[in-house]
Formats: C-alpha cells, sequence, structure tokens
C-alpha cells in the first residue's frame, strides 16, 4: 500500500523495514540552475581538447579533415554537426588551411595555433607531474570491479571523466607492465586488467574522511533550494544513513539486492567513483557499461533518482549528467585539481574564439592551396590503435561555457 506524503515524496508504510526490504520511495527531481551551469559546455569542451590531442600526437603539419572526421566518435559530437563546422568555429585554436591533394582538388587541413601548442605543452607538463595520481586513478576504478577488469571500450568512456591522457594506452598501460595488461576478452574486445592490488588505495573517499568508527557512514547531503523534503522522506533518510557501509573495494556478493542496505552500497560505489573523476560529473550512459563489473542489480541508476541530496541529475545539453553535489560550493568546485584549472584555460581560450568568430575578428585565410609536399608529412592517416573504441553520441551541441573570465 502506498500513502502520498504530500508532494516531496512517496513512501512505501508496510516495508518501513530499513534492514530487511527496499522502501519504495519516490522523490521528486527539482532544477538546479546552479549546478546545471557546471555541466554547460562540457561537450563543447572535450571535444576540442581531444581534437588538440589527437592532431599534436599525430603530426606538427596538421591532418586533413578527412582524418580528423575519422575520429568524431571520440568527440561526443551531435550527428548533424560536422567536424569541420566544429573546428572553424574556434579559429584562435584551430588554423585551416588546403592542401591539393593527388587529383589536384584543395582538401582542407587543420593545424594548431602557436597559442594552441604553448596551451599543449603546459597541459603536457601537467599531465606528466600528476601521472602519479592519474595511475592510482585508474587502478583504483579497476579495484572496484569483480575481476580486477575491464573492456577498454569502457575505460575510454570514462577516460575525460578520470583525467587520463589521451594516448593513456601508450603513456600510462605500456609504461606500468607491472601494474596492468592487456586481455583478450571472449567477445573478442581487448581489455585491461590490473595485476597489482595496494590495500592502500582500497579506501574510499568516505572512510578516508569520515571520524566514525562504527561501520554505519553518512553520506555528506543537500538539497536544491526549494525541495521541501517532507517527514516522512526525512525520517526514511535518517534511518537509510545508519544502515551499515559496504566499501566499494570489498566483495558484496552477500547482499540482498533487495534491501536498502544493497542500495546504500550502489550509493556508496558511485560516490567513490564520481570521487576519481576531475569534475566530480558524469554522463549518465557512460556508467551503464559497469552493472556487471561492479556487481549492481538492474537498473542500478535509479539510486541517482532516489537520493537527490547526494546526486544531481541535470538535463542540459540533452543529456543527463550525474552531479556529486558535496563536492560543489554552488559552481565552483571546492577541491580543483591541476587538471581542472587546465581546462578552465582551455575553455575560456575557446570562449575566447567563438566571440571573437563571431564579431568578425577572424577572416577567411583559406585563400589557396599550400605545398602538396604536405600531403606527404601525413603518415598512416588510417591506422588505429588498439587502445581506442569509437564512442557514438546524438547529443546537441551548446554553445556556453563554464569558465572564468
Amino acid at each position: 500500500m502506498l500513502r502520498r506524503v504530500e508532494e516531496g515524496c512517496i513512501v512505501s508504510i508496510l516495508n518501513y523495514h530499513q534492514k530487511r526490504t527496499l522502501v519504495n520511495v519516490k522523490l521528486k527531481w527539482v532544477k538546479d540552475s546552479v549546478l546545471d551551469s557546471v555541466v554547460a559546455g562540457g561537450r563543447e569542451l572535450k571535444a576540442g581538447s581531444t581534437l588538440v590531442s589527437i592532431i599534436a600526437s599525430q603530426s606538427s603539419s596538421g591532418l586533413p579533415i578527412y582524418h580528423l572526421t575519422t575520429k568524431r566518435g571520440q568527440l561526443g559530437l551531435p550527428h548533424e554537426l560536422k567536424v569541420s563546422t566544429f573546428l572553424r568555429r574556434y579559429p584562435n585554436i584551430f588554423e585551416e588551411f588546403s592542401c591539393r591533394d593527388s587529383a589536384g582538388t584543395p582538401v582542407p587541413w587543420f593545424r594548431l595555433t602557436p597559442e594552441t601548442l604553448e596551451f599543449h605543452h603546459e597541459e603536457v607538463t601537467v599531465l606528466r607531474e600528476c601521472s602519479t595520481d592519474i595511475v592510482s586513478r585508474l587502478r583504483k576504478l579497476l579495484m572496484m570491479t569483480k575481476e580486477r577488469m575491464l573492456p577498454l571500450q569502457t575505460v575510454d568512456q570514462l577516460k575525460w571523466d578520470l583525467g587520463l591522457p589521451h594516448d593513456y594506452g601508450s603513456s600510462l598501460v605500456i609504461k606500468h607492465p607491472e601494474l596492468f595488461n592487456l586481455v583478450d576478452l571472449p567477445d573478442g574486445r581487448v581489455g585491461l586488467k590490473l595485476l597489482a592490488w595496494d590495500h592502500k588505495l582500497a579506501v574510499s573517499h568516505l572512510e578516508a574522511n569520515s571520524t566514525r568508527g562504527n561501520g554505519t557512514l553518512m553520506f555528506p547531503i543537500g538539497f536544491t533550494r526549494g525541495f521541501g523534503l517532507k517527514r516522512k522522506c526525512m525520517e526514511w533518510l535518517e534511518e537509510w544513513q545508519e544502515l551499515p557501509y559496504t566499501s566499494p573495494y570489498v566483495d558484496a556478493s552477500h547482499l540482498d539486492p533487495r534491501t536498502d542496505v544493497s542500495e546504500k552500497r550502489i550509493v556508496g560505489v558511485f560516490h567513490e567513483l564520481l570521487h576519481l573523476t576531475l569534475q566530480k560529473k558524469i554522463e549518465r550512459r557512460n556508467v551503464s557499461n559497469l552493472r556487471k563489473p561492479f556487481e549492481l542489480p538492474q537498473k542500478f541508476t535509479k539510486v541517482f533518482e532516489r537520493h537527490p541530496g547526494i546526486f544531481y541529475i541535470s538535463m542540459k545539453g540533452d543529456t543527463q549528467t550525474v552531479v556529486l553535489r558535496e563536492a560543489y560550493n554552488r559552481n565552483q568546485l571546492i577541491e580543483k585539481h591541476p587538471l581542472v584549472l587546465i581546462r578552465e584555460t582551455f575553455a575560456n581560450m575557446m570562449k575566447q574564439g567563438f566571440l571573437d568568430r563571431s564579431r568578425g575578428l577572424y577572416r577567411d585565410t583559406n585563400q589557396g592551396a599550400e605545398e602538396e609536399s604536405l600531403t606527404s608529412s601525413f603518415v598512416g592517416e588510417t591506422r588505429g590503435t588498439r587502445y581506442y573504441s569509437g564512442i557514438d553520441s546524438d547529443s546537441n551541441i551548446t554553445l556556453e561555457f563554464n569558465a572564468t573570465s
């Protein structure tokens, strides 16, 4: 029997037994414009940064558009938006020129501007300085899985959020043979397997920052202004918080998925995963492949909706992005990783380039073909790598940036 408790939530009265059954609670979604601003512009930032990495890592002379187009699956751009159109929006970052092909037809090429090259060198330096931290994040992600392994395709979906370099396969994995190994999976894919367990890393953020030692760790809670949490929901939440906490780094196969104790473990898994990300947010669809590796029940992402005081689901950009509330003071990250500061710098560059182009400050410099010899400098245009996998996106792009002026 369900009873509506005013307008804040629905509680199953007959099943109001925290330790035995899963309480049927439904909390309303309330828009949070401040946290929505955290998500705005994220897709453009990811696409632009990825294109910079692709061009910088594969050629010093630039790359033809037909090669860059083959990488669109890594960019997260909507299908209707051409890669060339996106590149031309930011002429201060991507310089366009043309080069004739063997038939004499001008082909658009793109290279990085001097300003962007300088930025990229700074980014590489920061990545190098943070390599130990980035490796630890990847190790902790694999330690949370049942088999200490994830398909590379799944890691690819998370690499931007975790701060992994674009070429993490060659820049991190191969350089640490004592930690990682590439394995062939039964379905033909390649997996990344962790070889060494580290007990020092097997401590969640909640455990490391808790002063309670009785196993009933409580998650930081905060609600959107005007949420109006009602009494029965508050009672349920208070009891739920007192339930035993199960670390995401221990075997939880003994837990009954129909209980609130199991649900608290699921919340703990994603609380930890979000803390592993640089900006404490992640697209909901990018965690869909984690159900089996993390030993989660069907419809496990419902915990995002059932616990709006811990997670906020932003609908910005025609997708759903899960934001960890406790990590933000309004729209500012409380703790900023050095790579976040680098991304903010690049977001400002993109914003300035887009505005300058809109004001007509850039003219079309693609007036003629350059030396045909440039074609020979581009080697292996269709050459692939086993570390990458295409990740398609049909989300619409927005022209907003959450960056400092």
